[in-house]
């Protein structure tokens, strides 16, 4: 279910593995408890970690029958990505609202169904050989939840941890952080390489549906994957040092094997639970249509974590959370030197680099506003962010009750007028027609047909019957014995 790069013996034997826990109901019922004995096991050494249930947890006693579920998902996108050779970005596209019937009906159709496969390894081999040909949809980050709500063990919606705080001193609901999130895929669906927000931990619970398969890098090895994002993608580390938080990039395992950079994989089944811990960069892909519940949590030992934490600084809308609560109720013997950014010591990954963490700043609210909150205890929801910053001149398009669709790095937005924001290096005066091409979708599918008829194996020559310029209105092609199925709604 899980391998490994290769490395010499020597590394290879200090790699940690990713470890699968079978709590009886007992075990099960303290939800923080039983996450500080994973960790006395040593599973946060691998970033990431899979729980199988006891049977007498059942989140939803009524069953996932579609039909009897009731769900509007307001803005799931479909995932554009493009690049070469195990370096990718994502790019996501907003879409009209749809039901949960329709995304099924979607993600079951000719187009989006999953390929016949031999097995789990013959499946991600076909995930990353067609990784740009036919983008998926995906509904992600849909507020809601699948549990019962009288389910007191485990329940993703309300799990009792100190991230709790956030609420109780300052009256801040952050969905998908300290609220659950919904998440419904089809075949090669993704998620791009990332840590959670602020390296919080986070839970995971496949409901039901296609398997889905995990990427995680150990976090004492974060570091590495990090200098590959940043050498590689040099123009987006320069406009945002904290640019993998936009959730976009993509990263083959076979690249991280090339640069040395150790990994492990898990295949997480319909009942089966992934915790994610602080600083564990992973990744992902759906194996067809399923649903998943997630959300964020935390602990003491986290806090450390959360101080040196990096953020990106170039979308106002990006989470962030004062670490000000956590620093003088838990570390009060370090609470006024971290105010005047004089507590000196090191990240938890890496031992040997002595830095001050980073002193409080007013973040997503001022002191005033969180002193009337905490007084007040009104819930004040703060939305995750969805912008999408590159190289280009700063345009903001609103969309009107007809507009099909809209840019955005992630599919929290939640806006009733979608606002597009492409930033402006200042040493890049690109032409309005780079900046057309650039970014003209119709151009990048013509293109990647056009690479995918020139690959098509064939002993005789055949005819292409693809025509220059923009491709539309156009259903099916055909290429000799080969067919390539378009979807012209998106």
């Amino acid at each position: 279910m899980f391998t490994r790069c290769a490395f010499g013996d020597d590394e290879q034997a200090k790699i940690p593995r990713i470890m699968t826990f079978r709590p009886s109901y007992e075990e099960f019922k303290n939800f923080a408890s039983y996450i500080e004995y994973m960790e006395s096991r040593g599973a946060h050494l691998a970033g990431l970690a899979r729980i199988k249930p006891p049977k007498e947890w059942v989140p939803r006693k009524s069953g996932y029958d579609i039909e009897n579920i009731n769900m509007t998902i307001p803005a799931p996108i479909c995932q554009v990505v493009t690049g070469t050779q195990g370096m990718y970005q994502q790019i996501n596209i907003q879409q009209r609202q749809m039901t949960l019937r329709q995304f099924m009906e979607k993600a079951n159709s000719e187009l989006h169904q999953t390929p016949r496969h031999l097995d789990y390894e013959d499946l991600e081999r076909k995930y990353w050989k067609n990784i740009t040909y036919i983008s998926p949809m995906y509904a992600a980050d849909v507020k809601g939840t699948l549990s019962d709500e009288d389910l007191d063990t485990w329940n993703i919606d309300r799990l009792d941890t100190i991230l709790n705080l956030v609420n109780t001193d300052y009256g801040i609901e952050i969905d998908g952080v300290n609220t659950a999130y919904l998440y419904f895929g089809m075949w090669k669906s993704s998620f791009a390489w990332h840590t959670e927000d602020m390296d919080l931990y986070s839970i995971n619970y496949l409901h039901f549906g296609a398997p889905k398969t995990w990427y995680a890098i150990p976090p004492a090895y974060g570091r590495r994957l990090e200098k590959l994002a940043n050498e590689t993608f040099t123009d987006s580390y320069q406009e945002c040092n904290a640019y993998l938080r936009h959730k976009m990039t993509m990263i083959s395992p076979k690249v991280l094997r090339q640069h040395k950079i150790p990994y492990n994989k898990i295949t997480q089944e319909a009942g089966e639970i992934m915790i994610t811990f602080p600083f564990g960069y992973h990744a992902g892909f759906n194996h067809g249509f399923n649903g998943a519940e997630s959300t964020n949590f935390a602990s003491k030992r986290w806090i450390e974590y959360g101080k040196r934490a990096s953020i990106c600084k170039c979308r106002s809308d990006m989470v962030k959370i004062s670490m000000e609560t956590f620093v003088r109720r838990f570390q009060p013997e370090r609470y006024e030197n971290w105010l005047k950014g004089e507590d000196y010591g090191c990240h938890p990954e890496e031992p040997g680099k002595n830095c001050a963490a980073a002193p409080p700043t007013l973040n997503i609210y001022d002191q005033q506003t969180s002193s009337q909150a905490a007084k007040s205890k009104e819930i004040s929801p703060q939305k995750r962010g969805c912008s999408l910053a590159m190289n280009a001149q700063t345009i903001a398009v609103e969309n009107d009750e007809e507009d099909k669709s809209s840019v955005c790095s992630s599919s929290s937005s939640r806006l009733k007028k979608a606002v597009v924001k492409l930033r402006k290096l200042p040493s890049v005066s690109p032409s309005p027609s780079s900046v057309r091409n650039k970014y003209d979708f119709n151009s990048i599918a013509a293109a990647q047909i056009k690479r995918a008829w020139n690959e098509l194996p064939c002993d005789k020559p055949g005819t292409n019957l693809l025509t220059n310029g923009i491709v539309k209105n156009t259903k099916r092609m055909r290429f000799q014995t080969k067919e390539l199925t378009l979807d012209d709604e998106d």
